[in-house]
Formats: structure tokens, sequence, C-alpha cells
């Protein structure tokens, strides 16, 4: 076993959590970051603990498995919407992780690379999911910040003609295309750098260094697939109002004008 299950084990988790917290605190990075990390913490212990016995017991059954498949997607969509926006367009980030997640997914099981069996299927589509979700969530809120900052330019682009869809897209999509940098990142370093968990996973579970990377190599272009179109998704979807900030949905300067006009006449 790589780490034993123990008191030592308990200790040095909470001590790591503790020390996150107390630096993010110092750092003066928000008191609210501080909290977040702490309860971050403890909740990735008790939903780790749940679903390390649930896997064992719905790898048993196909509907079970897809039950749990769905709960994993749905925690996600949930999870990255609320990360967006705090208003009812949350629920619009279903569209990019399921977009970006099921056509590969699909792939996977119709090539037979991967079996329907729970014990291969979970962790595939989880890495998958996690990636699609970290992939809207930075893709979207970059791209509302920059319509925020940018909001002039925005304007001046509706004024001089240009849809409301593409002058929102004229400001956010530099913004937006910013969230692939990390899955970038980490492809174009994997193995000179870093070794990531794929990787490292097969090599303590007994394979050999060439199946291993070959897995690795598979997991991280699979996830520049669901990233890219995630981010494509949620960047449309800013740019068309569907995903905002507003307490209400954005109401354009020239339906605003129209609307002044109907009301002078």
């Amino acid at each position: 076993m790589l780490l034993p299950v123990n008191v030592t084990f308990g200790v040095v988790l909470a001590a790591l959590l503790v020390t996150s917290a107390i630096v993010a605190a110092l750092a003066h990075l928000g008191a609210h970051r501080s909290r977040e990390i702490a309860v971050a913490g403890l909740r990735a212990a008790v939903q780790l603990a749940a679903v390390s016995f649930l896997i064992g017991w719905v790898v048993r059954a196909v509907p079970l498995l897809l039950a749990f498949l769905l709960l994993m997607y749905a925690v996600a969509v949930r999870t990255a919407g609320r990360r967006i926006t705090p208003n009812g367009t949350w629920w619009h980030t279903a569209l990019p992780i399921g977009a970006g997640v099921a056509p590969v997914v699909a792939v996977l099981l119709l090539t037979g690379l991967v079996p329907v069996k729970g014990i291969t299927l979970i962790p595939v589509t989880g890495i998958l999911i996690g990636g699609a979700l970290t992939a809207t969530v930075l893709g979207g809120r970059r791209a509302l910040d920059e319509l925020a900052q940018r909001h002039g330019e925005v304007e001046a682009g509706m004024a001089v003609g240009l849809p409301d869809r593409d002058a929102r897209m004229e400001v956010a999509r530099d913004a937006a295309s910013d969230a692939l940098l990390p899955g970038l990142d980490q492809t174009r370093t994997v193995g000179l750098v870093t070794l990531p968990g794929a990787f490292v996973g097969m090599l303590l579970g007994g394979a050999s260094p060439l199946q291993a990377g070959v897995v690795q190599l598979f997991v991280l272009v699979g996830l520049m697939a669901v990233q890219t179109i995630a981010v494509a998704l949620v960047l449309e979807l800013v740019a068309r109002g569907l995903l905002h900030r507003d307490p209400r949905p954005p109401r354009t300067p020239r339906a605003s004008r129209s609307l002044s006009g109907a009301e002078g006449e």
C-alpha cells in the first residue's frame, strides 16, 4: 500500500489543510477562501469515503452504474453553474459539460477502448467530467468578467451594427480561451515537468511504463477534446446572453432604444 491509513496519515492531512487555510488568510486571499479551503478538504474526505463504499456496490449492475454517472454529471453542472453565476441561468452549464463529455465517452465505448464496467468507466468518465467542469468554470467566469470590464466596447460594437452576439463574442473570446491553458500546459510538459495521476496510478497498479504512458496519453488527448468543446460552448452561451450575471436577462441598447421610442409615441 502506498499510503497507510493510520493516525499519522490523518494528522498529516489535517496539518496540510490547516496550513492551506492559514496561508490563504495571511496572504489576504479573501476571508471566504480560507473557509472554502477548510470546507473543501472536509467535504473531500467525506465524499471520497462514501464513493469508495459506493463504487464497490454500483459496479455490480449497469443501471446503478449509469445512475452514479448521472449523479456525477449533475453535481458537476450545479458546481460549475453556481461558480459562474448566482442567478437562474446557471443550469445552462449542462450543455458545455454534457456536450464535451458525452461524445468522447461514446467513442470510447463504441470502439471498445473502455468496457462498460464500473471499475473502468467511472474513473475515466470522472476525469473527463472534472476536466469539463474546470474548463467551463474558467471559460465562463473569464468571459463574463471581460464583458463587465469592457462593457463600453460591447455597446460600441452594437452601435456600429454588430449583432449582440457578435459584439459580445469579439470582447469575450480571447479571455475565455485562456481556460484551455492549464490543460495545454499539462499536455505539453507531461513527462518533463509532471507525471500525472493516471500514469502514476497505472505504475502503482503494476502496469508497465509503456502501458501507463499510453493510458496517460489517452487521458490527456481526451481531456483536450472535452475542454475545447466545453469552452467553445460556454463562450457561445455567454455571447448569446443565455448565461449571465444580471438579475434579469440582459437588454441590449438597441432594445432599450426601441422601448423608449415606443413609450415616446
